[in-house]
């Protein structure tokens, strides 16, 4: 088994990887698992999810010389002003950082200036270090969420960690995910993240072994 160490706190996002990546190689380690007083203050100024996660996840690496891997993400609005795209910082707002409930809040109500129903899609990205000579990123559309509605009336169900589920409808059916089987969330492409790191490994055993 190869530790490995997720650059965040959220648990519900660690959780998620671990199940996804269970039969693999990987034992997956958080922040909560590494000595505190080594952490890096990270200045997560990038200007897209792939920047963002490189930045994070070469702090980490340069802190505490372990493989790493971290994550971003983007949300993207159709039809909402540029200057209030949630792009890279979707907990920040004028530079406050939102609860769970402050996001459900927040964006409700940006959704209802829009009408009530807002195409959204998450784009995301990911920057894996093995060591110093082999770094591994990505931002395919096959690690992106599908097109979906946030909408203006949040459901009664919150999940940690992933506050606007409760705003979160399906295209097609125009259901919450809530509602709907888990296998049906617009998440991410659990394949696409797969197939990334068994791609990174496949490359690193060929260029470790020779």
């Amino acid at each position: 088994m190869i530790k490995v160490l997720y650059g965040t706190y959220n648990r519900a996002k660690i959780e998620h990887m671990r199940t996804l990546l269970g039969d693999t190689c990987f034992d997956i380690i958080c922040l909560d698992d590494v000595d505190a007083r080594m952490m890096p203050d990270i200045n997560e100024n990038g200007n897209s999810p792939l920047e963002n996660a490189c930045i994070k996840a070469r702090a980490y690496f340069k802190a505490y010389n372990r493989p790493v891997f971290s994550c971003d993400s983007g949300l993207y609005l159709e039809g909402v002003e540029e200057d209030r795209q949630p792009g890279v910082h979707v907990r920040r707002v004028k530079n406050k950082t939102l609860s769970d409930d402050e996001m459900i809040d927040y964006y409700s109500k940006l959704v209802k200036e829009h009408g009530g129903q807002i195409v959204a899609q998450y784009i995301n990205a990911i920057c894996f270090i093995v060591d110093e000579n082999h770094t591994y990123t990505y931002d395919g559309k096959d690690i992106a969420s599908v097109p979906f509605l946030l909408v203006s009336n949040p459901h009664h169900l919150r999940k940690s960690g992933f506050p606007l589920d409760s705003l979160s409808k399906d295209m097609q059916s125009g259901k919450y995910f809530f509602d709907k089987p888990p296998e049906t969330g617009y998440h991410v492409s659990d394949k696409g993240f797969q197939d990334f790191f068994t791609h990174a490994m496949m490359d690193y055993r060929l260029k470790h072994v020779h």
